[in-house]
């Protein structure tokens, strides 16, 4: 069922005002993306995941197994200590989940054989399907072309999510590991990642536009873009007007689709005090779906 995914939706993890898990929120949140047909990533970064302790995080990912949606579940896998990230998959092994997304480890900075060793241990210890994302405005550290080249024959090793930003990473990762999908990390790049063998995105942008984030991904992947510029390029530079996940959640606060905007520090909903353009992008996003679908 993965594979058939081309659009997944980074979920934001809802809190209440007292910073504990909105369960009821999140419920939500679940069926609005089941409802849309969007595959759903928990607790990565625009989930907080870093942010929540080990508790919450089962938590989350028990709670959302529970509800056992009709779409795929992946879950992120990030920090830089191997024997956590190994408990907390073999933990997640046994759940309704679908899919691991494994993040290049954060602050140590390895090389080519320090990465490959770590997905290889996180890949081993997978019962599931993996996306190795490569993040480095996060984690400090590009994936190499060496670990994909090596690691493109496990058999746990399903897609990259590639956030860099640069099209040469793309192109080189298709050249060297050419059956491995390659799924973009930025709304806004999908577009012109597509000639260069872009299989779907991992979005932010579909929290609060689920089902027109998905005409918006079926568009560019079959080239049919005349009706998206400059429009979804601006949706997102809106969108990530403050650090993600700050915006998303005034949104969907605002539109009334969770009953708080709480974020846990670092983060704080005051790094944006004015609104106008979130709300302003919103009507002209949902116009736009009007007109086109």
């Amino acid at each position: 069922m993965i594979k058939d995914k081309k659009l997944w939706t980074a979920l934001i993890t809802p809190m209440k005002e007292d910073g504990r898990i909105d369960f009821k929120s999140l419920e939500y949140l679940i069926r609005r993306q089941e409802k849309a047909g969007n595959g759903i990533l928990l607790i990565g970064s625009t989930g907080e995941g870093l942010a929540l302790s080990d508790k919450e995080k089962r938590d989350v990912v028990e709670f959302v197994s529970s509800l056992e949606p009709d779409v795929p579940l992946m879950v992120g896998v990030g920090g830089m200590n191997a024997e956590i990230q190994e408990s907390w998959i073999r933990h997640c092994n046994s759940l309704n989940v679908d899919a691991f997304l494994l993040v290049t480890p954060l602050y140590a900075k390895p090389g080519p054989k320090g990465q490959t060793a770590w997905f290889r241990r996180l890949l081993n210890a997978s019962e599931k399907q993996c996306m190795i994302y490569n993040i480095p405005s996060r984690t400090g550290i590009d994936l190499t072309v060496e670990v994909v080249e090596t690691l493109k024959d496990h058999s746990n090793f399903w897609s990259i999510k590639e956030a860099s930003g640069k099209l040469s990473s793309y192109q080189q990762f298709r050249r060297k590991a050419p059956a491995i999908p390659l799924f973009s990390g930025d709304d806004a790049l999908i577009a012109f990642f597509k000639p260069a063998g872009c299989a779907g995105l991992v979005s932010v942008a579909a929290n609060v536009w689920p089902e027109e984030t998905a005409l918006y991904v079926e568009k560019c992947l079959s080239g049919d873009t005349d009706s998206l510029f400059p429009l979804w390029n601006r949706a997102v530079e809106v969108l990530f007007s403050a650090s993600n996940p700050i915006p998303v959640k005034l949104l969907l606060h605002h539109k009334g689709e969770i009953g708080s905007a709480e974020l846990r520090l670092p983060l704080v909903k005051e790094e944006l005090d004015d609104m106008s353009e979130l709300i302003a992008i919103d009507e002209e996003i949902r116009t736009w779906y009007k007109n086109n679908n």
